[in-house]
């Protein structure tokens, strides 16, 4: 999985990387491993311009709520570099620039509706932009447009490094917390969809690396199987024993007793705990709850919405049936059959065990726990 870069292509990058490289930044634009294709094929995608990122955002050849807002921090960066490049006065009013911004702001936001780590990564970005212009009054030099160019650079790779240092520590809280025995997770929450190790899979990085005895099982995740395309992928890459099951055999092998605990990811998590993640993410935790079996959401600070009070609040993508109705581009149901393709599912807080984070553990109840340990960086 190496891509060979001419030797003039500087890449762009944290100290700390993974050994699953979901992208590569050089100055040509962002080099995307298009997690569609993967496991059969290993190709990367360059997207050099606003329209590029933001479609491969849409079309999940990167996914994951962290990996969202990470893509989107690089790709404004990556788009102001664009714009300032192709000035060419020697100065610009500071309204046109407000409305640049707006516009690669609005681009990336409606590129996907539910992981908050999008829009947390676009604020961030565009804050930064208008505090760097609040020092001018009406026109601003392109020197000055440079600079800020090379600071939003910095921005994403901060934001990009601290993901990985989220996901290290989060492993770290959470690598006692996971049993021996057998583990479920479902979609894919590793380096492919963070910026490096992963949330859910990275406690269970962490915990088969202190000599745990697990077998992860991974759910197939219909219907773009993120488990066992992606997951299951990631797993074999790194040596940890696995097995791919049916979304609908989670409930049977818990009643069987081979599952001990369920560890997974989190697109959007509301102050009370409600949390969104893929669909069937709330099935497992009723399953969870009435086995009696711990059901844990693992998911950076930048994932809780302290904006919202409830899951109510939090908005369903709806995605096109042609995914439901096809797989791998063959049709697998009757000529002009209709689907309903929500790509994501609420489960209440009261059916999670606990939240793992960057910042400790979040025990019930949550109402009052999450706001004492998550808090709004702005």
């Amino acid at each position: 999985m190496i891509l060979n870069l001419p030797k003039e292509e500087k890449i762009k990058a944290p100290a700390q990387v993974d050994i699953i490289k979901t992208w590569i930044w050089t100055e040509k634009g962002l080099y995307l491993l298009d997690q569609r294709k993967l496991p059969l094929e290993e190709k990367y995608i360059l997207c050099d311009n606003i329209y590029k990122i933001r479609n491969a955002i849409r079309d999940l050849v990167v996914r994951g709520a962290p990996a969202i807002g990470i893509c989107a921090a690089i790709g404004f960066a990556i788009e102001f570099k664009n714009y300032v490049s192709n000035i060419k006065k020697e100065e610009i009013l500071k309204n046109k620039i407000e409305e640049e911004i707006g516009k690669i702001s609005n681009l990336l936001a409606t590129a996907r509706p539910t992981a908050v780590n999008l829009f947390w990564a676009i604020s961030k970005m565009r804050k930064l932009c208008l505090d760097f212009l609040e020092n001018f009054k009406r026109k601003v030099p392109k020197k000055s447009l440079l600079e800020l160019a090379e600071i939003l650079e910095r921005e994403a790779l901060i934001i990009w490094e601290e993901d990985i240092k989220a996901n290290l520590k989060m492993a770290e809280f959470g690598k006692g917390l996971l049993p021996e025995g057998g583990i479920l997770t479902h979609c894919n929450t590793g380096a492919l969809a963070t910026g490096g190790y992963g949330t859910a899979l990275g406690v269970i990085r962490k915990t088969s690396e202190n000599k745990k005895k697990i077998l992860v099982f991974v759910d197939e995740t219909r219907p773009f199987l993120q488990g066992a395309r992606l997951t299951a992928w990631e797993l074999s890459k790194l040596k940890i024993p696995y097995k791919i099951i049916t979304d609908n055999s989670a409930g049977f092998l818990m009643k069987r007793g081979e599952i001990s605990a369920v560890v997974v990811g989190a697109d959007r998590i509301a102050k009370n705990g409600d949390t969104a993640n893929k669909i069937g993410t709330y099935s497992l935790a009723v399953l969870a709850h009435y086995h009696k079996i711990p059901f844990f959401i693992a998911a950076p600070s930048s994932t809780f919405d302290l904006q919202i009070e409830s899951g109510e609040e939090i908005p369903i993508e709806e995605r096109s049936p042609t995914e439901v109705l096809t797989c791998f581009k063959s049709k697998i149901a009757p000529p002009k059959s209709q689907a309903y393709n929500l790509a994501f599912d609420i489960t209440p807080g009261d059916l999670i065990t606990a939240f793992i984070t960057e910042k400790g553990i979040i025990l019930p109840p949550y109402k009052e726990n999450i706001l004492k340990t998550i808090k709004n960086e702005d």
